[in-house]
């Protein structure tokens, strides 16, 4: 005879669990009934597990069920939230989730859980691939980031009983990340919320002594502030405007990070109260920003329309700051209630509203589309993709338009590239110049507020890596990366089969008479997937193929090396697979050697370079002979000293011998000796081949003030 089944664990917290049925008015019994299902089941999964503040565990996910339900969130993410942990923390399958709650709320819970059975070698690789598994999962479905944040506020909450270090790495991780993501989706009140706990976690002594210094600051500004107050109000009356006007605080953190950046104390910072104004219509705003400049006078540059044009997160509300009395900056907002539900509840908004149906279902939209571009910033790398998606993040933005008047929102202090990535990948691929506002502009220019911007593009552009060191949106950023290992891997291709082409050469077998099969065994060997991929391998310096041409022929008599003395013919324009090196510089003309090295190709030296001595004579199978290649039009950077007598126009002369030989000056700095007889000139100058550079030295030596020339080599002081 069965036994009969083991009663449920009591409900702890009676009259929460209470409190939260009674909110679930807004539901069908049928989602109710799913609801207290789930909670049975949450209860039953997490019966021996206790948080650390010594509660039962079951009221974490019942606070951030409450929490979803504030947003008055459909039935299966109330279900989801109440379930959200036991994927992760007990031994309930995903399918069993299925079976019971349907698939809907299984896959919104598998999308919260973190990838806790995969080995990662450092808890950064774990957290960024836990967020991009969160990230992919918010994709298919925006609920998932909302239980997400509202669970990271109640653990944030609760966290009293946790290490010091590790309530400061989670606070950290939340301002980085989860604070951005809510003001991203519009979550404008609980962004403020989630700042305010992290400060309070990360600076508590400061956050005290802030909120203390707040307090007392309300009891002496309160005359100041109700007549202000007061003077709004009648100021609207008077202009027959019908409007609810009050005012807001700034939130603590907000206030820490404007006396930290503007380095001020609090009795400096004026401005920490504003005023908000709401009204009826769009219309409405304007007439009301014209009644409140007729009161104070507004600070010139100070005033915002993100009305006309919305925050990419859809906040809308118009901004200006106005002296007021005593010359105190007086902050408003004004805005339709509509715009204040979506401000204050962003994405939440199309839930909680059902008078912004559609302004909330075109920010839900636009939320996807954002998520989708989230999405396309992915690499192999888990890290590189978090820290892209961090760029993106950015709350400040510009608002540019296109030549044919389409504005588009970038981070601030975004270049002309991210514009060019902004609009298509294949214009910024191309992109060779700019015009902004019809003027030229350098590829790195910041844009403004306002700015036109064209791009110009050329067939023979391609993204250069100095780009990387300016461009501010991660979509450039993960665009210009992926081009740049595509590119590296196929030219380093190309260098690889060259390279192994001149060791079988210099065997004396052509590479065409070895049989396919042979190739075939030798790349299944090496564990590659094509002969493709073994040149890269060899391009990059993984393999030698000196060891990869006697694998190929079964050959066990070569060391390494050309035996035969081919050398390998470079014209120093190959790309990234062939790098010319920084410390001697061969230019055209020098007697170079090459040196494989592993990921970055073959690196180019002079034979007589310094910095290779050593290892020349240490490692001589990762060198070999190579040769220069005549090629028109390339101009290469080299180092020159040029020691001058200390007059008056000398460097103008020494500049113009060098124009005059036909070179160019990338860079010129200056050393004078103590006594100021002599000045030292060092410049880098562009010079065609060797010849080139023996010309531009006699005509420097022309000039009588020059006393010495000397090329600089890798060792030299």
């Amino acid at each position: 005879m069965d036994s009969e089944p083991s009663p449920l664990p009591p409900i702890p917290e009676e009259p929460a669990y209470r409190v939260f049925l009674d909110s679930l008015d807004y539901l069908g019994q049928a989602d109710v009934d799913r609801i207290k299902a789930a909670y049975a089941f949450a209860a039953r999964a997490h019966a021996n597990q206790k948080r650390m503040s010594g509660e039962a565990y079951i009221t974490h996910p019942l606070a951030v069920a409450g929490a979803v339900v504030e947003w008055r969130m459909d039935g299966d993410a109330v279900a989801a939230a109440l379930l959200h942990d036991v994927l992760e923390d007990t031994g309930t399958s995903k399918r069993e989730l299925a079976e019971k709650f349907g698939k809907e709320v299984a896959e919104l819970v598998d999308g919260l859980s973190k990838l806790d059975k995969m080995e990662f070698a450092s808890y950064q690789e774990a957290q960024a691939e836990n967020f991009r598994k969160m990230l992919m999962a918010m994709a298919r479905d925006l609920r998932v980031v909302l239980i997400k944040l509202a669970d990271r506020q109640h653990n944030l909450q609760t966290m009293s009983a946790m290490r010091l270090d590790k309530r400061r790495r989670i606070a950290e991780e939340t301002l980085d990340i989860y604070a951005p993501i809510a003001l991203r989706l519009g979550l404008n009140k609980l962004y403020r919320e989630l700042q305010d706990i992290c400060f309070k976690l990360i600076h508590p002594h400061r956050a005290e002594v802030l909120a203390r210094a707040l307090k007392a600051a309300r009891g002496n500004r309160k005359e100041l502030l109700t007549r202000i107050l007061d003077g709004i109000k009648g100021k609207l009356d008077a202009a027959g405007l019908r409007a609810d006007v009050f005012g807001r605080e700034k939130s603590l953190y907000s206030i820490f990070c404007k006396m930290k950046d503007k380095r001020l104390s609090f009795s400096q910072v004026l401005d920490i109260y504003g005023f908000r104004v709401v009204v009826d219509n769009v219309p409405t705003c304007y007439l009301a920003l014209g009644a409140l400049h007729g009161l104070y006078k507004p600070v010139p540059g100070k005033f915002k329309d993100y009305v006309a044009i919305p925050k990419a997160n859809g906040y809308q509300s118009l901004h200006t700051t106005l002296i007021g009395p005593y010359g105190t900056p007086v902050e408003v907002q004004i805005r339709t209630q509509e715009m204040h539900h979506v401000a204050q509840e962003g994405v939440a908004a199309h839930w909680l509203y059902k008078d912004i149906e559609e302004s909330g279902a075109d920010l839900q939209i636009k939320t996807h589309k954002w998520l989708q571009s989230l999405l396309e910033m992915q690499s192999g790398d888990s890290a590189e993709f978090f820290e892209n998606v961090k760029i993106d993040l950015f709350p400040d933005e510009v608002y540019v338009f296109t030549p044919k008047g389409k504005i588009m929102a970038l981070p601030q202090g975004a270049t002309v590239v991210d514009f060019a990535y902004a609009v298509h990948t294949d214009v910024g691929h191309h992109c060779s110049a700019a015009r902004v506002n019809h003027e030229l502009a350098p590829l790195r220019t910041e844009l403004r507020n306002g700015d036109l911007v064209e791009i110009i593009t050329s067939a023979q552009s391609s993204p250069n890596p100095i780009w990387l060191s300016y461009i501010k949106t991660g979509r450039a950023r993960s665009k210009i990366r992926h081009y740049l290992r595509t590119m590296q891997n196929e030219e380093s291709a190309r260098l690889g089969e060259r390279l192994l082409r001149q060791e079988l050469l210099a065997l004396g077998v052509v590479p065409i008479s070895i049989p396919t099969d042979a190739w075939d065994q030798l790349v299944k060997a090496g564990g590659q997937k094509s002969i493709e991929e073994l040149y890269t391998d060899i391009g990059l310096g993984k393999r030698l193929p000196s060891v990869v041409a006697r694998r190929l022929l079964a050959r066990e008599d070569m060391a390494g090396g050309s035996p035969n003395g081919l050398a390998l013919a470079i014209h120093g324009t190959e790309g990234m697979a062939i790098q010319l090196a920084h410390c001697c510089q061969p230019i055209p003309g020098d007697p170079i050697i090459g040196s494989i090295r592993k990921g970055s190709g073959l690196i180019i030296h002079t034979h007589d370079c310094p910095t290779i001595r050593k290892s020349r004579s240490s490692e001589p199978q990762k060198w070999i002979d190579v040769e220069w290649e005549p090629e028109e039009g390339k101009l290469f950077d080299i180092r020159i000293r040029v020691e001058v007598k200390n007059t008056r126009g000398v460097l103008a002369q020494v500049a113009a011998a060098i124009a005059e030989a036909g070179s160019n000056i990338e860079h010129v700095a200056m050393d004078a000796d103590p006594e100021r007889l002599f000045t030292l000139l060092r410049f880098t100058i562009q010079v065609a081949h060797r010849n080139h550079l023996a010309a531009v030295m006699r005509g420097m030596r022309h000039i009588p003030e020059v006393t010495r020339i000397i090329r600089e080599r890798g060792g030299d002081a």
